[in-house]
């Protein structure tokens, strides 16, 4: 039942504060962490796969805030125990408790993902050390310098 205009008066409507899904980020956009686990989680009921995760404490100071992280990308990660990475907030939505991802190629993390062709940036890839790989998908009109999605055509572009 909505309130009247009297009841308005005398008492403001509450503003609902949101709710932080990344605490331990510290307000940071990421955190350096230590793993001292890595386990494998499966997602919830529509899809199935294995999962790779880690737990892992924040440092510097902060009481070693424990939380799990997902590990993205696929191949080796070259993870272990008391490997030291970077952390950032989001991971993937059928992952349960799992609210954090790990960045790839920062500090121990590797970085194998060497046939990446789109969002290299994020990655730190230049476009020279691209390798094509038979098993990935590229897209129909990647050989087709003349389209409008073609890296190259963008560049001109602009």
């Amino acid at each position: 039942m909505a309130p009247t205009i009297n009841q308005l008066a005398r008492k403001q409507r509450k503003i609902r504060k949101k709710k932080n899904k990344v605490k331990c980020l510290f307000g940071r956009p990421q955190k350096k962490v230590l793993v001292y686990q890595i386990a494998i989680l499966s997602p919830r009921k529509p899809n199935s796969a294995k999962r790779k995760h880690a737990k892992v404490r924040v440092l510097g100071g902060y009481n070693g805030k424990k939380a799990f992280a997902h590990i993205p990308g696929w191949g080796f990660h070259g993870l272990h125990e008391f490997s030291v990475t970077l952390m950032e907030g989001g991971s993937p939505p059928d992952l349960p408790g799992v609210n954090y991802s790990l960045i790839r190629g920062s500090i121990d993390f590797l970085l194998v993902e060497k046939h990446r062709v789109r969002r290299r940036s994020k990655f730190g890839i230049k476009r020279a050390d691209v390798v094509r790989n038979d098993k990935f998908y590229y897209p129909s009109w990647w050989g087709n310098i003349n389209h409008p999605k073609h890296p190259k055509k963008m560049i001109n572009a602009y």
